[in-house]
């Protein structure tokens, strides 16, 4: 999971510096969206082998 968001990260980052801000954006958005979900389900992995 994590590295699909890191991978979204990257595409926004070349789009960026193409200029397609649209889709810069919407990679952007979908990093974010993973990286929460990792971030929870890293933490509810950590609170179940606890």
């Amino acid at each position: 999971m994590l590295s699909w968001a890191l991978v979204f990260l990257v595409v926004a980052l070349i789009a960026a510096l193409l200029g397609f801000t649209n889709i810069a954006g919407a990679a952007a958005g979908i990093a974010k969206i993973l990286f929460v979900i990792f971030l929870i389900l890293f933490l509810v992995g950590l609170l179940a082998g606890w």
